[in-house]
């Protein structure tokens, strides 16, 4: 699952983004009925599982809110679930995160006063980081046993505690979920007036599915001509 950089050093901060494609166990997680169901009650509408990110250490990474990754048009309609593989607790670097951040408006790379694309995330982080100290947030932990999880708003800030014991693994898998009947887009590439919309592939509910095309292995003049008649308004 995570490659030879896991095999070299186990302890290794990696992620491994749509593990999905590759280790059953991983999809099956992510098309669990029983947190399909949660998803269903929770939001009134059929969720779209599009990726996974499972982590075999704590992250240590910054606050953050999905929704400067994945937005939706009507907002609201994305969630995560972050599922304990392992025992978690305050010493192997737990999910930290902030209750009632989710009822801060929803910011993007401008409204924060950067300009789009990722060379922009550390300021993006640092904003975040004078949000939480503007309006007076107070941090928890995801104190979960192995199988629990935790399901958080879109608009939730949330990132990975420190790793007081370097020595410990912290298993876990977030699934990403978008749901159905909705346009979907990435805030932090996007512009005013100009949105960067995608396209999630579903991931599938059984073991025998066809991947889509990888549109990221198309000549650089294709993938221009789709970036031109995006930019006419000619293809989503």
């Amino acid at each position: 699952l995570y490659g030879t950089t896991y095999e070299q050093d186990p302890l290794a901060t990696i992620r491994c983004q749509d593990g999905w494609k590759e280790v059953d166990a991983v999809r099956q997680l992510a098309v669990h009925d029983r947190v399909l169901a949660a998803l269903r009650t929770l939001l009134d509408r059929e969720p779209l599982p599009f990726q996974t990110l499972n982590f075999p250490v704590g992250t240590s990474q910054y606050p953050h809110s999905d929704s400067i990754h994945f937005h939706t048009i009507p907002a609201g309609f994305l969630v995560g679930v972050w599922v304990a593989l392992e025992n978690i607790d305050a010493e192997n670097g737990p999910l930290v995160y902030y209750p009632g951040s989710h009822k801060l408006p929803y910011f993007s790379m401008q409204d924060l006063g950067l300009g789009p694309g990722y060379s922009n995330y550390h300021a993006y982080e640092l904003r975040i980081q004078d949000l939480i100290a503007e309006h007076g947030l107070q941090s928890e932990l995801g104190l979960l046993e192995k199988g629990e999880a935790i399901i958080w708003h879109a608009n939730l800030l949330h990132g990975g505690a420190a790793r007081k014991d370097v020595t410990r693994s912290r298993h876990s898998q977030v699934t990403h979920y978008f749901f159905e009947d909705c346009q979907y887009y990435t805030p932090m590439e996007s512009r005013p007036g100009k949105l960067c919309y995608r396209k999630p592939f579903r991931i599938p509910s059984q073991p025998d599915f066809t991947l889509p095309p990888d549109l990221s292995t198309r000549s650089l003049p294709v993938r221009a001509v789709g970036r031109l008649l995006r930019s006419l308004g000619l293809r989503n």
